[in-house]
């Protein structure tokens, strides 16, 4: 056959070999688990008459022999032709060991399980419901050769740490990776050359696609020292065999219909007990399609959330998966492996619940992410109009606060974008004002407004990116409407205080969102344990989320716990001053206003909704409740009467 890079490879027999009770069935199936070989055991092949002979207790000949040995070596040739394979056989002689590897295509090994004459005398007394006698064993150890050329293993340890043995002694069991990733795009890539960081034997498949897609997997190893132990793969099937058992395999692929039709693919490959991984930004009601057809199969299916863009992929992940539980603990080790480390020394790997829970927090991270890359947008461009700031200046007043509690990845990010210059000029002031939006924000809104939980400052910051996309018509309004701005004195102290009061408000109405959605799911997600996954290796990790970890240990309503109040309390004539300033300058707020009136509208303990409800019952009928009984009947008016 042909290996991934077009060389002529012969597949291996490895045979394991000794005499009865030696153990060659289990280290046969255990070494088939770990290499993913595939197990026989020779004893399957002996005719009737042979087994009558030894149920009898009588030994048997070279002529007995040599029937169940060409039996053996005839099936050995075949499916040697697909894959290597491991079987169990005593092969006691040389002679015939000759005839076990008389097949020109396919290397052979043999392993000798050796054990002391009474060690094995009392397993053979032991065991139940085989049809070799222990009385046989006497004359096994008497015709036994035992071969120059063969792994010899002791049996007096424990079968993991002889397959073990095996794995580090012979090399052609090396060559089955541990873990398997499909899709080499940015991500994929960053993700590959982490785990091949960490030691971990990958097996990389990337689909052909003539004259665009071609040896892309093989490319990519011969690009980076790190990834030598990595095998390339065009063909899929052949990607598949490559990987021990239980395979693991991730997927890095576009979501939606691209992810299903390449889980139709791999179905007929794998195997009961495999895991498959979705890694992308999958809408997690698909997530649970796709578990429930898997489980049909018996293949685990994983819905895993991983942030940390191009940089974090490589150098360690915030990861949220989320599916199988069973699934999840065979890859766990591998997962926390990569996966990013936060100042307390604790991994961001966790995880985070049953069906879709995975996908569903990375959906609401992103829509997180979306406000806070809004808020600092809004806070720059506030900075720029009112304050008449340059870029450099608001990189300066910026600098300081990475030393306090509003330090955060996306602020520290934004102060070196404020300084970079191409052709003489701030490169962010040539960049089109379009930003772009690839779902997993517009999900979040939906799923908020389904679940009936407001999430105005999420949103907020979605309808902005819509609005920047509108940028032609955004020009054209530009030059037709008048427009008034005034330069007014700014604060940065009390700018800052602002911006930090609506990040504890995008927060809240994030966490808020997955706590509702996880108690209707019975997810039982633990968010101080979410939060810990969010301190390292993500987009939106910061000082902040590193309080929030223990604030809403305590308290599960981020907006009330004391502390949170005492900060509302402090800031909130700071936001409104900003805000008044903004809009005398006629500048879009658009997330900072959301949170001020989600705060101001969470705070007000009567609200004009009363007159809504007297409108629906008015022309509807729909009824209302009093307020001195707000869990008691409803009653219905008729408004138009005297």
């Amino acid at each position: 056959m042909l290996d991934c890079l077009g060389c002529n490879l012969l597949n291996t027999i490895i045979y394991i070999m000794g005499v009865s009770g030696c153990g060659k069935t289990t280290i046969g199936n255990l070494l088939s688990k770990q290499t993913g070989y595939p197990f026989f055991d020779g004893d399957q092949f002996h005719p009737s008459v042979n087994i009558e002979k030894m149920a009898a207790g009588i030994p048997l000949n070279d002529e007995d022999r040599l029937p169940w040995l060409n039996s053996i070596k005839d099936f050995a040739e075949k499916k040697v032709l697909k894959n290597s394979i491991i079987i169990a056989c005593s092969a006691l002689k040389q002679t015939y060991r000759d005839i076990l590897t008389n097949i020109p295509k396919a290397n052979c090994r043999f392993i000798l399980l050796h054990g002391e004459a009474a060690v094995l005398h009392q397993r053979l007394q032991n065991r139940v419901g085989h049809f070799m006698q222990a009385n046989l064993l006497e004359s096994q150890l008497n015709i036994l050769e035992t071969p120059t050329n063969a792994l010899v293993i002791p049996i007096d340890q424990t079968p993991t740490k002889i397959v073990a043995q095996i794995i580090e002694k012979l090399p052609i069991t090396l060559s089955m990776q541990e873990f398997g990733l499909i899709g080499l795009g940015v991500m994929g890539k960053s993700l590959s050359r982490n785990f091949a960081n960490k030691g971990i034997k990958l097996s990389l498949y990337n689909r052909f696609v003539k004259n665009k897609e071609e040896k892309v997997a093989e490319l990519f190893i011969t690009e980076f020292p790190e990834l030598s132990d990595a095998k390339a793969f065009e063909d899929l099937a052949a990607f598949v065999q490559s990987l021990s058992l239980p395979r693991k395999i991730m997927l890095m692929v576009h979501a939606g219909e691209a992810t299903d039709d390449l889980i139709d693919q791999l179905i007929p490959l794998l195997d009961k007990g495999d895991v498959l991984i979705d890694g992308g930004n999958a809408y997690y009601l698909d997530t649970e399609k796709r578990i429930n057809l898997l489980k049909n199969w018996g293949i685990h299916f994983i819905g895993s959330g991983v942030s940390g863009g191009e940089e974090g992929a490589l150098k360690g992940p915030s990861i949220m998966p989320g599916g199988s539980i069973e699934g999840y603990q065979l890859i766990q080790p591998f997962f926390e492996k990569i996966a990013a480390t936060n100042n307390k020394g604790i991994k961001c790997c966790n995880y985070i619940g049953a069906g879709g829970a995975g996908h569903f927090v990375k959906m609401v991270h992103n829509g997180i992410e979306y406000a806070e890359m809004q808020l600092l947008a809004e806070l720059v461009q506030f900075l720029k109009i009112t304050g008449g700031f340059t870029n450099d200046l608001i990189a300066l007043l910026l600098q300081p606060f990475l030393q306090t509690e509003k330090t955060s990845y996306l602020l520290e990010i934004t102060i070196q974008i404020l300084q970079k210059k191409w052709k003489e000029a701030y490169l962010v002031d040539q960049i089109l004002d379009n930003a772009g939006n690839k779902g997993t924000g517009s999900w979040t809104t939906i799923e908020a407004a389904k679940w009936g939980i407001p999430i105005p400052t999420l949103t907020a910051a979605l309808n902005a990116r819509f609005m920047s996309s509108m940028w032609e018509e955004r020009r054209q309004a530009a030059a037709a409407l008048l427009t008034s701005n005034q330069k007014q004195p700014v604060n940065i102290d009390s700018v800052m205080a602002a911006y930090q009061l609506c990040r504890i408000i995008n927060h809240h109405q994030g966490f808020q969102l997955i706590e509702t959605v996880s108690k209707q799911q019975g997810w039982n997600i633990n968010l101080s344990e979410l939060a810990q996954t969010w301190t390292a290796g993500c987009i939106i990790r910061s000082k902040l989320m590193e309080e929030i970890v223990s604030l809403i240990g305590q308290s599960n309503n981020l907006l009330m716990h004391p502390i949170i109040v005492q900060n509302c309390n402090q800031s909130v004539v700071s936001l409104k001053q900003m805000l008044a300033a903004a809009l005398s300058n006629e500048l879009p707020m658009d997330c900072f206003s959301a949170s001020a009136q989600y705060l101001f509208g969470y705070k007000q303990a009567s609200s004009g909704a009363s007159l809504i409800q007297a409108q629906r019952d008015f022309f509807g009928a729909h009824t209302y409740q009093l307020k001195e009984d707000p869990k008691g009947p409803f009653y219905h008016t008729n408004w138009q009467s005297a």
